[in-house]
């Protein structure tokens, strides 16, 4: 392909200008522009690897995404550059592709009643200034239904479907606020207004009253219960002042609200957010969920009033359930495919329910269950490139003692593990640690085109830790990382070096370290505490200064942040800050590093990447640097996605798999 711009980076001044060592990188970096893509340092990648990683990439997976009134599926995935919405209307049936935007679209939402259309919510470039738009099924028209500025997300309709409701930061730019719209003449009002981040979660049945959420982290939350003729907001009580609280929904007669809570029951602290009932009125309150000790992750009803489903996250496993109501009993389910369960609903004669499954062997498709017969269909069936799905690779669970006690005895980090098939003989392999983002998200064994391509064809084992502060082992697990503890999530990292330093099939002198967001952070960490121990690192829409971070970040979600991270406006929190982020203790990495980002990020601007390899390149490090233009947090587009995976192969295999 023809280069647009070739030419010697003077942009980046290094913190070590005046050591021969920062005068030879500032020599050596050459910056490269093509069409969106700017990179420097990345070599051309070779048509072999190119080559080997084609079907690798040419992997996709559908979502479901919501019921049309006539009994098809609206999906989505990618057929071209991004992901679009699709209709699908029997098992295994036609894709018929709906959406066409360069910009992938996502929030799909189905008109209910006698609507026949649906919402979906686009951005510009990963900015994340989604707004949302209706498409019409009939004319196949499409018309925006926001200001076309805001930040709108989570739309959700009345049960008649002549209400929608979504959240918006249109008043401000700061807060998000939940605003209601008469959907047939597209007038919106707003109706909770009261600073911070809400949403709307359920409409009563008469479409009078509207069940909200604020949301401040992972771990609180507080409900609230809209009158939409008086605008008035009542706050619920939360047991114990701070608990984690979702899916609030009202049950079929608007008698009894059903949610997901850690809230204390009877006095006594709660570990896993269980599922509940309470019937305001009588006073009346059951926990649901209590025999399972694990978090239920999400919740509905079916239209008809005769059911219920929920999902428990089990050691990273998902579990489909359903109650007959109103008595809460059990039903009998088929048998599903083991993974990780996406979003699931009931169609709306309630009749059927149709959910997505991703596996660490397979990629997500769509399922239908029958209830009534108690039989599974699957609806899609997403390619994988050609390749021959039965060697694909599954993960162990593995869990690894870490530094510190947890109930007396050394505490436990969970991790999967994707080990090679045929693992050489007498020969030691290489090792790649990916560690998840959030904080407070949870690696999950689904599908990983990475993982198979490093296992199958490099011969690089796979380690996925859920390192303290991450979701789905309890709330007190999820603590462990907050504030002034953040450091001891990267310990846990050093733990992990420790076990694989006692793994006979690990080459313990051949590992690399891979992040995305606050991963890239965890990344960027690791390689300041464990250089002496890491090959190379790759970091990904990283934080690397939690100030310079939380000074520019969105001003929508900077308050969000300060609760998980801490107030950098204390004294106390920002000399913690000072002491713990890679940029200032850039001068600790010695291992080759790549920095990937792009420019649109709201959420971690590519600031953050900038001053990291300004930074590095002082020391005299090597540094890959690649940006994309047309990308926020994280990277959407196909082209993109490519080329980074293969820049991503070819930095393991000089840096990581090749003997020093």
């Amino acid at each position: 392909m023809s280069l647009r711009h070739i030419l010697t980076s003077t942009a980046l001044v290094l913190a070590c200008a005046g050591t021969v060592q920062a005068q030879t990188a500032a020599a050596q970096t050459q910056r490269v522009v093509q069409g969106n893509r700017v990179s420097e340092n990345v070599p051309a990648i070779p048509a072999e690897l190119l080559e080997r990683l084609n079907r690798y990439q040419n992997t996709r997976g559908a979502n479901f995404g919501a019921w049309t009134q006539d009994g098809c599926l609206l999906i989505g995935t990618r057929f071209g550059e991004t992901t679009q919405a699709h209709r699908v209307c029997q098992p295994l049936g036609m894709r018929e592709q709906l959406t066409f935007y360069p910009e992938p679209v996502n929030s799909l939402a189905a008109a209910p009643g006698s609507g026949n259309g649906f919402v979906f919510g686009k951005d510009v470039g990963g900015n994340e200034f989604w707004q949302l738009y209706y498409f019409d099924l009939a004319t196949r028209q499409t018309r925006l239904l926001t200001d076309g500025k805001a930040r709108n997300e989570d739309p959700l309709f009345s049960h008649d479907g002549k209400q929608f409701a979504y959240s918006s930061t249109v008043r401000n730019g700061r807060d998000t606020d939940v605003w209601v719209m008469d959907f047939a003449t597209g007038k919106s009002r707003a109706a909770v207004v009261e600073g911070g981040n809400w949403s709307a979660q359920d409409f009563s049945p008469d479409g009078k009253q509207l069940l909200v959420l604020k949301y401040v982290s992972a771990s609180e939350s507080y409900p609230g219960l809209v009158d939409l003729d008086s605008g008035k907001l009542t706050l619920f009580p939360v047991d114990g002042g701070k608990a984690s609280i979702s899916d609030f929904r009202f049950s079929h007669d608007g008698r009894a609200v059903y949610f997901v809570s850690d809230e204390p029951v009877d006095g006594k602290p709660q570990e896993f957010r269980t599922l509940r009932r309470h019937e305001p009125a009588s006073g009346k309150f059951e926990v649901l969920s209590a025999d399972i000790p694990w978090d239920v992750d999400q919740l509905s009803l079916s239209d008809d009033g005769k059911h219920l489903l929920f999902v428990s996250n089990e050691d990273g496993i998902g579990k489909l359930h359903v109650l007959s109501l109103p008595g809460h009993k059990e039903v009998r389910l088929p048998a599903l495919p083991i993974g990780v369960i996406g979003r699931a609903d009931f169609s709306p004669d309630g009749k059927r329910i149709a959910l997505a499954i991703n596996t660490a062997t397979s990629p997500s498709d769509v399922y239908v269950i029958d209830l009534a017969a108690g039989q599974l269909a699957r609806w899609t069936r997403s390619e994988v490139g050609g390749l021959d799905s039965t060697k694909f690779v599954a993960p162990s669970l593995i869990h690894y003692p870490t530094f510190d006690q947890a109930g007396g005895k050394p505490r436990s980090i969970p991790a999967f593990y994707y080990k090679p098939a045929d693992l050489p003989t007498g020969k030691k392999v290489p090792v790649v640690i990916q560690i998840h983002g959030g904080p407070e998200g949870q690696s999950q064994p689904t599908f990983s085109a990475n993982a198979q391509f490093l296992a199958n064809e490099l011969g690089v084992a796979m380690l996925v830790p859920n390192v303290r502060g991450s979701s789905g082992y309890g709330r007190t697990y999820l603590s462990l990382d907050n504030a002034e503890k953040r450091e001891d999530s990267v310990k846990d990292i050093g733990a992990l070096l420790d076990w694989v330093a006692k793994q006979p099939e690990l080459d313990a002198t051949r590992v690399g370290v891979y992040g995305g967001s606050y991963g890239g952070y965890m990344v960027l960490a690791s390689l300041t505490h464990y250089s002496d121990r890491i090959r190379a690192g790759v970091d990904v829409v990283g934080i690397s200064d939690f100030t310079t971070f939380l000074k520019n970040t969105e001003s929508y979600r900077r308050d969000l942040r300060r609760a998980e991270y801490g107030d950098e406006r204390l004294p106390e929190m920002k000399a913690v800050f000072e002491r713990i982020s890679p940029l200032k203790n850039a001068g600790k990495i010695r291992s080759p590093l790549f920095v990937a980002q792009g420019k649109n990020d709201p959420r971690v601007p590519y600031t953050e990447a900038e001053q990291i390899v300004k930074a590095v390149r002082g020391n005299g490090q090597p540094v890959w640097f690649l940006m994309f233009d047309d990308e926020g947090h994280g990277f959407q587009k196909k082209v993109n996605t490519d080329y980074f995976g293969a820049a991503m192969m070819e930095f393991w295999q000089r840096h990581l798999i090749g003997e020093k």
